[in-house]
């Protein structure tokens, strides 16, 4: 078992959630990991093919981050493993998993499949194959912003921009000239890492020669934490303070979120190379159980809300499968569309 970083404490008594955020946020991580579950199963039934990379465990982070935002005015930029980041930023499951299946209806029209989630109505920028690729097409959202702000006097233009990414991608070359050119320029961006201990099958700790990544940001004289990404409410704590410093004109935040995938790297990986101890100690985290447990000790929601809320959420994927598979596969006539920007 790789050596384990201390986890940062968060005094949740310090950040006082309402009964409407906390619901919120418990059912945003709950859509998300029953949607992945659902995913799973689609795929070992033949419904889903290629790769699929899910995001079981690593709720907090999408949820924390993205409900500190304001869904459909702030841009997410996103990885290969983007179907939750998707739904937490309004994306409807049922396009979620009609782009999953590969059909007409699905969000990038059946084109992206599970690694490329694109809405332009929900500023979800996409999710990206190679490793870094999304964070120059993030920092180019976040100039955008800025430029339109201060140069084109559009006082509307105060977005921000969340770009994940993981503990592999901050190896990259993209990730250090990226921070470089934010830094310089103050862009409103947060620069989210989940570092789930793992690239594929490389340990973290073997790959870099500072496993800290946060402190990384001292290099560009940017602000950088070190959050427990199990912990939702730490991760929204955290976030807001970022995007209202991003807001504020105050430039990025560099965010290492650790974290932990519940399965394999995608579901064609055996997931043979991380220890039985190594996976028991973060399954004890859970993050859903977590947030679940607070909301009842704070008595912010008692058991037929939150059992509620997984009903719900169980009834709204069972129709997004129900939708994705009477869909309508795209009509190869239209093979040649939407390479270029076009007037639909």
């Amino acid at each position: 078992m790789v050596q384990e970083r201390t986890l940062p404490t968060f005094n949740a008594a310090t950040t006082r959630i309402t009964n409407e955020v906390g619901l919120r946020l418990y059912e945003d991580m709950v859509l998300g990991r029953l949607f992945e579950d659902k995913c799973a199963e689609m795929y070992y039934r033949g419904k889903m093919f290629g790769f699929v990379h899910l995001y079981n465990g690593q709720e907090a982070v999408s949820s924390g981050v993205i409900q500190a935002m304001r869904p459909g005015e702030d841009y997410v930029c996103s990885t290969y493993r983007d179907h939750v980041h998707a739904l937490s930023a309004g994306v409807p499951a049922k396009e979620v998993m009609a782009e999953l299946f590969g059909k007409a209806t699905g969000c990038s029209k059946g084109r992206g499949g599970s690694m490329h989630m694109f809405s332009a109505e929900h500023r979800l920028l996409g999710g990206y194959a190679f490793v870094a690729e999304g964070i120059p097409v993030a920092a180019g959202a976040a100039f955008q912003s800025k430029y339109r702000r201060e140069v084109l006097k559009d006082e509307s233009a105060d977005q921000v921009t969340a770009c994940f990414f993981g503990d592999g991608a901050a190896n990259n070359g993209q990730f250090f000239e990226t921070l470089n050119m934010a830094a310089l320029w103050k862009l409103p961006i947060l620069f989210v890492v989940e570092n789930n201990k793992w690239a594929i099958g490389m340990a973290h700790d073997r790959a870099t020669s500072q496993p800290e990544i946060y402190k990384k940001a001292s290099v560009f004289n940017m602000a950088g934490v070190e959050v427990d990404g199990m912990d939702v409410l730490a991760v929204h704590a955290v976030a807001q303070e970022a995007v209202a410093r991003a807001r504020a004109g105050e430039g990025p935040t560099l965010i290492e979120a650790l974290t932990y995938r519940f399965r394999g790297h995608s579901l064609a990986d055996p997931d043979e190379l991380r220890s039985k101890a190594e996976k028991e100690f973060w399954f004890a985290r859970d993050p859903i159980k977590k947030l679940a447990a607070y909301l009842l000790e704070q008595n912010l929601a008692d058991e037929q809300e939150l059992k509620g809320i997984d009903r719900k959420i169980q009834e709204l994927i069972d129709e997004a499968v129900k939708f994705a598979e009477s869909s309508p596969e795209p009509d190869p006539s239209e093979l040649y569309r939407f390479v270029f920007a076009e007037d639909e």
